[in-house]
């Protein structure tokens, strides 16, 4: 409907400095998602590593903001949701990405407990601090919104997984790439986001699972089958078209569901 359609979404998004991040905060601005304002975190907003993500903000300075956001630390998610919370005001936040990841390719021989700490403080309690803290934000979007049912335009979650993280697909995969904590950590995401949707359902916020494919970037490397912006325009394909069918679905970047 046309009333659908003309709705602005707030949108926040974690390790938007490079990668997969950068590249969904530049389609997002460049039209592809009716943004209002798009939040965009990442750990040292000010160092060289996030330049190309201060220059897309000068030049949507309307519509974004960089946060500094470290999702390991809990004291700096709640500066950023004290942050987040004025510039979106009683709107509320209609979509909140998970996309903050960091990997350690070890096997389990070479792993240490501080490697699996250190990966689990990014990769899994990161995302539960954020889901937990910035609940009144889509709680508030949840009611605001006129549409029915579950949609990321309404209030949603999506934590970006990987196939790595299933245990199914492990057999297949481990003998060429290992990343042992890595593996656990998504594995241990997909079971949390799972729990948030089955415990938050009847608070229509929608809270989904996204493999982005093999990409190349940073941590995907050069050899990675396909590159940032096909990735990121497929997820927000997939992420449009999400109802609450998909709420605790685990899918690849064609909508395509990955086994567990």
């Amino acid at each position: 409907t046309e009333e659908m359609a003309a709705q602005k979404v707030n949108v926040l998004i974690t390790g938007a400095n490079r990668g997969l991040g950068l590249e969904m905060v530049s389609q997002m601005v460049k039209g592809s998602v009716a943004v209002s304002k798009l939040i965009a975190c990442c750990r040292d907003p000010d160092g060289p590593g996030a330049e190309a993500l201060q220059v897309l903000a000068k030049q949507h300075p309307d519509v974004i903001s960089v946060v500094r956001l470290d999702t390991s630390d809990l004291s700096s998610i709640k500066e950023c949701t004290q942050q987040a919370g004025a510039l979106v005001g009683s709107e509320g936040l209609n979509l909140l990405v998970n996309n903050a990841g960091i990997m350690i390719n070890t096997t389990l021989l070479d792993t240490t407990c501080e490697d699996m700490q250190k990966i689990f403080n990014t990769n899994v309690l990161g995302p539960m601090n954020m889901i937990k803290e910035f609940l009144p934000f889509l709680r508030a979007a949840a009611k605001a919104s006129k549409i029915s049912g579950m949609s990321t335009r309404k209030a949603a979650v999506i934590c970006i997984s990987s196939l790595l993280g299933s245990v199914e697909g492990t057999r297949q995969t481990y003998e060429y790439f290992s990343v042992l904590p890595y593996r656990v950590s998504k594995c241990a995401l997909n079971m949390l986001t799972v729990c948030a949707a089955a415990e938050l359902r009847k608070e229509e916020i929608l809270f989904s699972l996204l493999h982005p494919g093999w990409v190349r970037t940073d941590m995907g490397g050069e050899k990675a089958s396909i590159d940032a912006p096909e990735s990121v325009q497929r997820m927000l394909d997939v992420m449009a078209s999400m109802t609450e069918e998909q709420n605790g679905a685990f899918l690849d970047y064609h909508g395509q569901t990955v086994a567990w």
